[in-house]
């Protein structure tokens, strides 16, 4: 299977990368194809050095041509790229390309992290990638919760759950089986897309509890 990472050259791209090409080829992909092949050459070695032999590539691309070659995609960005991105990538992705949003409408107010759908009555993450979607039962909302800096460190166990939302059981299997690959992470499965904002909402609960209790890069058990 290949899995593209739009947003990849960043902290959430690499932690992917080093993590599913045991047994995946990666895409990553960047605005600039030479930047992203930079990178994949990086996240390679690094692989390479923590792994062995891994299964899978690690390759570089602009994000059409990562987006079109993938069975899964991954989008990587921030909320307010959302619109400019998705509406160039999406089109173009394949009839059954699986693509899992781990966006955050997130901002930073006085008192603290909160979320922009909230607090400015506008669309969730989810509700917005969904609009540039060929086949929106494809769309899985997912990893909202995972610390970037654990998940790039592979010799990290990482002992949480991830919450997961869609509206296509056979979607929600393979971004399930995603999850599992990656030793001790269990998806919770929270219901449809529609209730894509509660695990987005997960996040600046999350960032509040860290930041007030000095806490180190918590995520999300349910026990």
């Amino acid at each position: 299977m290949k899995i593209g990472v739009i947003g990849g050259t960043g902290g959430m791209g690499k932690g992917f990368a080093l993590r599913w090409c045991l047994n995946h080829d990666v895409i990553i992909g960047s605005r600039d194809s030479a930047r992203a092949q930079e990178v994949a050459r990086e996240y390679s070695s690094s692989a390479s050095a923590e792994h062995g032999s891994p299964k899978g590539k690690i390759t570089g691309a602009d994000n059409i041509s990562a987006a079109k070659e993938s069975d899964v995609l991954v989008l990587s960005i921030p909320y307010e790229n959302i619109e400019s991105i998705c509406s160039q990538i999406l089109p173009v992705i394949k009839d059954g390309c699986i693509v899992i949003s781990p966006i955050v409408p997130l901002t930073k107010t006085d008192a603290g992290f909160e979320l922009i759908s909230f607090r400015e009555n506008k669309p969730s993450a989810f509700d917005l990638v969904k609009k540039h979607m060929k086949n929106a039962s494809n769309l899985v909302s997912a990893f909202h919760t995972i610390s970037e800096k654990k998940l790039i460190d592979t010799k990290l166990v990482l002992d949480s759950d991830i919450f997961v939302c869609g509206d296509s059981e056979a979607a929600i299997s393979v971004v399930n089986g995603l999850i599992q690959e990656i030793k001790n992470l269990r998806p919770i499965l929270l219901g449809p897309g529609s209730l894509s904002y509660l695990a987005e909402s997960a996040t600046p609960i999350l960032i509040n509890a860290m930041i007030r209790n000095k806490m180190k890069n918590p995520g999300i058990k349910i026990i």
